[in-house]
């Protein structure tokens, strides 16, 4: 392995990053953790697989960097081990090894890793391969897998970035109505393609009518955020429910579609009827009063959502419109 800093460094690194290297030869597991923390990165050392067990359970990493070759437990067995507890198992984890035999990067893949790296390499070339790692790690948290839309933390850094920049600008939080029954009644399938079907609506007309600026999140669930110019929500609000009812109702079986509910038993196996899915959309705005934070403006939204929906029936929206 050959150093070479220049172009690395703190540039590489996300401010917090942290990396446990595992590797029995002390030489380069000391080289390793050397050239990791000049490159920004937070950085602690196992030599075998049962303490990188318990130092990944005491502090869940960002990256496992482990060595195929160790005593007792091999990389092969610790990556099975990061992947089976929920306390580490969307850990990334690039494996080094000595052999670059194709069976053995099959194995390493098929357990669960996110690279695999044929020693001897250069630092420049570990360097970089961490960050691709990193940053698709980043990427995978900052969307949702079923919608492909941004989650939570892209959703923050979109309402805080206007927030700060003094934007007029208006947050509409949507909700479903009615959901968990449709999923009771079809199964997780069935739902899955009414989140994304609401995914894909929000999207169209968000952007047909507010402009390509316009931003829409998955905040989970069956739970979504447009973020737009405070003078387009109430159109993209009033479209979104003309839309979503005038289709939703082709996810349905035909014979549930002509009656217009579903049956579904409680606990007690009561048989109750609900009727076809709505949404409820909230919406908060710059148009009457300012935010100083983020959170400011999502609990306003929230709010709203939640007196549409409890004072209204079918889908609906409610604007925000006091002053403090």
């Amino acid at each position: 392995m050959t150093s070479e800093h220049e172009g690395d460094g703190i540039f590489g690194a996300q401010a917090g990053e942290s990396i446990l290297v595992v590797d029995d030869d002390p030489f380069i597991a000391r080289l390793l953790e050397i050239e990791l923390r000049a490159a920004g990165y937070e950085v602690r050392v196992a030599h075998d697989g049962g303490e990188a067990l318990d130092l990944a359970h005491e502090h869940c990493p960002e990256l496992v960097l482990a060595d195929v070759m160790m005593p007792n437990m091999d990389g092969f067995e610790l990556t099975r081990r990061l992947r089976m507890d929920s306390r580490t198992a969307s850990v990334s984890v690039i494996m080094l090894t000595a052999r670059g035999l194709s069976a053995d990067k099959l194995e390493g893949f098929s357990v669960g890793a996110d690279d695999y790296i044929v020693k001897p390499f250069d630092t420049p070339e570990l360097l970089a391969r961490i960050r691709g790692v990193l940053r698709r790690a980043r990427e995978m948290r900052a969307q949702s897998p079923l919608t492909g839309l941004p989650g939570n933390v892209r959703i923050a850094d979109e309402i805080e970035q206007r927030v700060q920049s003094g934007a007029r600008f208006a947050v509409l939080y949507a909700d479903l109505d009615h959901f968990k029954a449709y999923n009771d009644h079809y199964g997780f399938m069935r739902g899955d393609q009414v989140i994304q079907f609401t995914a894909r609506l929000l999207q169209d007309v968000s952007i047909e009518t507010a402009g390509p600026g316009t931003f829409v999140g998955h905040v989970g669930g069956d739970d979504f955020v447009v973020v737009c110019d405070e003078n387009q929500a109430e159109n993209v609000a009033e479209r979104v429910i003309e839309r979503f009812d005038g289709q939703v109702r082709d996810l349905y079986d035909e014979e549930d579609r002509q009656r217009g509910f579903v049956e579904v038993a409680n606990r007690r196996g009561e048989v109750q009827q609900f009727p076809v899915v709505t949404v409820s959309i909230g919406v908060a705005s710059t148009e009457r009063r300012s935010y100083a934070h983020y959170a400011e403006a999502v609990a306003v939204a929230t709010e709203m959502k939640a007196f549409t929906k409890k004072a209204r029936e079918g889908s609906s929206w409610a604007v925000d419109r006091r002053t403090t």
